[in-house]
């Protein structure tokens, strides 16, 4: 298939976990009434995001792989033939959990998992308290409509992250992700911070010839204010689809594969990477 179509379902969250299951099973279906293939969530989506503070009781909200939210999401792919990119808070055993994304086929089948590999430990983002960082590495996953890599947040500023999952294969790069601005910082610099976060994954796109898709929540939570900005980004970094700062929103955009080829063609930055001297990259530092 050369054409596929892109949900993306930018949503707010409530300390109710059921009531964001329902309101994320209304968007998905959204997605899927307007014909949308492959629907990505947000980060986090059954619950508030509690990593702003160290919480132990916040353990219990954690599930297993098959769970329940991949049982429901399973039924849902399968009944109407789309794909779910599911992130999760998984607990893989007593005190092991990980920040994680079960992408689920459009048979209904786990194809795979995907655990955060770059987790976060600042004010208001206490990540490690929660999360192990990911083992399972970089990902390029076959599903019916195309060859996916899912990312999670804070891998989005890592370009080593979007280079290597693209090399395996994954012609679009999803992101799910929580990210806002702190109330206490000063407006003035909120415009920046935004526009980093999406120069930085429309470089992505450039650099690796592949699309981008980064699915983040709104409202305000705690100090957090989430600001939305969902977006997709073709080939060569353009914004091609993007929702705003305050409202819940369900997109469907239409992608083309082919513009992978034409565009790496063209590009060849793939060519002319000079890989015998790049083993420095595995250094912390080079003093």
């Amino acid at each position: 298939m050369s054409k596929v179509k892109i949900g993306i379902v930018q949503t707010s969250c409530t300390a109710d976990i059921q009531l964001n299951m329902q309101n994320t099973t209304r968007a998905i279906k959204q997605a899927i009434s307007n014909g949308a293939q492959i629907i990505c969530l947000p980060e986090m989506y059954r619950t508030l995001y509690f990593c702003q503070t160290q919480d132990y009781e916040q353990f219990k909200t954690a599930e297993t792989i098959p769970g329940p939210s991949t049982e429901l999401f399973s039924k849902i792919a399968k009944e109407n033939n789309v794909v779910i990119i599911a992130p999760l808070f998984e607990k893989r055993t007593d005190g092991l959990y990980h920040n994680t994304i079960a992408v689920i086929d459009a048979d209904g089948s786990i194809t795979d998992i995907y655990r955060k590999m770059h987790i976060p430990h600042d004010p208001g983002f206490e990540e490690k308290f929660y999360f192990t960082p990911g083992d399972l590495g970089f990902k390029a996953i076959k599903t019916k409509y195309a060859t996916i890599g899912t990312l999670i947040c804070w891998d989005q500023w890592y370009p080593e992250a979007a280079r290597l999952t693209a090399l395996k294969g994954a012609q679009i790069l999803f992101y799910p992700t929580a990210i806002g601005w702190d109330a206490k910082e000063p407006d003035a610099i909120k415009p920046s911070q935004l526009d980093a976060w999406q120069t930085i994954q429309r470089s992505h796109s450039i650099a690796n010839g592949c699309f981008v898709c980064a699915v983040n929540r709104i409202g305000t939570e705690g100090d957090l204010q989430f600001w939305g900005s969902s977006f997709l980004s073709n080939t060569m970094g353009e914004i091609v689809a993007n929702t705003g700062h305050e409202q819940e929103e369900t997109l469907v955009v239409e992608i083309d594969l082919s513009e992978i080829d034409d565009t790496r063609t063209h590009w060849p930055f793939f060519r002319d990477r000079r890989i015998d001297f790049y083993g420095d990259l595995t250094k912390r530092f080079i003093d």
